[in-house]
């Protein structure tokens, strides 16, 4: 197998989706692609949208290890179909697997890093668990919080942020492409370290 790291965000495509809660990953994948200055380009039969990078930096100012980002297009039910194709195509094993994807049971923009583990009700880790038969994959979790009285969580994950907290969701995914860089650069602990004694704004 080879030693490339396959970095996913989860989200929905579509521009009605691009702003939403469940997008977050979407976002964070387009930040480090911008950080790189690469575009997406379709893989894995159309279903995904894929761009070959290399990862942060080393020590010295070396280039970080090769890696793909990826967006699956088959809505975030169906994730695990694109991410188990692609992880065949590029040789990876799902110790080099990286999901960045929302989650209900962290405080707003609270960035956790995590290995394994259940999936706290979210479709698309479970779609890519099933898929890969396994959750001993990497995870970078970002806090939405839980939606305000009976509001259906379904129906929270699928509202856009209000415009007041803007400048925190940038900042949050800002947070969650350098913990992608962090994690293939200086592996889990350290990333933790680092992530996890950082307060949300």
């Amino acid at each position: 197998m080879s030693d490339v790291w396959l970095v996913v965000g989860l989200g929905n495509p579509g521009e009605q989706y691009a702003s939403n809660r469940h997008n977050l990953g979407f976002m964070a994948t387009d930040t480090l692609a911008a950080r790189a200055g690469v575009s997406f380009a379709a893989r894995a039969h159309g279903r995904a949208l894929a761009a070959a990078v290399r990862l942060g930096l080393l020590p010295g100012g070396a280039p970080g290890p090769r890696a793909v980002l990826a967006k699956p297009q088959s809505f975030m039910n169906l994730s695990g179909g694109p991410v188990s194709e692609l992880m065949a195509y590029f040789g990876v094993e799902p110790d080099h697997l990286v999901v960045i994807h929302d989650d209900l049971d962290l405080q707003p923009f609270e960035i956790k890093l995590k290995l394994g583990g259940g999936e706290g009700g979210h479709n698309g880790l479970r779609d890519i668990s099933k898929a890969l038969d396994t959750k001993d994959y990497l995870r970078i979790r970002c806090g939405i919080g839980r939606p305000p009285g009976t509001m259906d969580a379904a129906a929270y994950v699928l509202r856009n942020f209000p415009y007041s907290q803007k400048a925190d969701v940038l900042h949050m995914v800002e947070r969650a492409a350098d913990a992608a860089e962090a994690l293939v650069t200086k592996g889990l602990e350290a990333a933790q370290l680092e992530f996890h004694t950082k307060a949300a704004p």
